[in-house]
């Protein structure tokens, strides 16, 4: 029987945990796995029901009528709901906000966590969100809670929306990510918080190739990965 490998990356949005994810996954030929996405397909659902993302009896209503599916395109994960490849459309501050909501309610936590885990039982995968190492993933090999300054994550957030494109401004983008913040770290369901073993990287003053650097150290040192 083979012994698989599992990385948790658990942090608040923006501070990178996606993007270093899948560098790391792509240099330990792990599988990346973003839960977020999952949250995100949810929140768009909803959208199209016109129904309120935290409406806690009409969204757990709607789970039924849900599936959900990954798919790897040229090494890159792509998320399906009900058979429609939604991967771009899940990438706004609108899906972001709704995601947060969503993952509030525990019937949809409970909903996407088998999902998640079942990931975890035949590959080795790097899988990121917000609870994966207390919640999902309690026995990961490696936990690591990457975080950085709500400003610097704004800032981040806010060039990458601006090179897709969208119309926003800093304080928008900042004001978002403080609100997504609070919601995270105090809702009832899984709340936002490190994993007792978890390893801190403030990547506040890093950028990104020094922060994969930096966790792909740490993942060697303690997994010999």
């Amino acid at each position: 029987m083979m012994n698989y490998h599992a990385i948790a990356i658990d942090g608040p949005s923006g501070a990178g945990k996606s993007t270093v994810a899948k560098e790391l996954s792509a240099l330990l030929k792990f599988i990346y796995i973003d839960t977020g996405a999952m949250y995100r397909a949810i929140g768009l659902y909803t959208a199209h029901k016109g129904v309120d993302a935290n409406d806690r009896e009409k969204v757990p209503a709607l789970l039924p009528e849900i599936k959900l599916e990954l798919g790897f395109i040229d090494g890159v994960q792509h998320i399906f709901l009900n058979g429609e490849d939604v991967s771009d459309k899940i990438r706004t501050e609108e899906a972001s906000k709704r995601a947060s909501d969503v993952s509030a309610i525990p019937e949809v936590r409970a909903f996407l966590l088998d999902f998640q885990r079942s990931f975890a039982q035949s590959n080795n995968v790097i899988m990121d969100g917000r609870d994966i190492g207390t919640v999902v993933l309690p026995n990961a090999d490696l936990k690591i809670f990457l975080t950085a300054t709500a400003e610097a994550r704004a800032q981040r957030r806010y060039i990458e929306q601006i090179a897709k494109g969208m119309d926003v401004t800093y304080e928008q983008v900042l004001e978002g990510m403080r609100v997504r913040d609070l919601q995270d770290s105090t809702r009832a369901a899984a709340p936002l918080k490190p994993a007792d073993d978890a390893v801190f990287v403030d990547s506040t003053e890093m950028d990104l190739q020094q922060t994969i650097d930096h966790v792909r150290a740490i993942a060697k040192e303690r997994i010999g990965v």
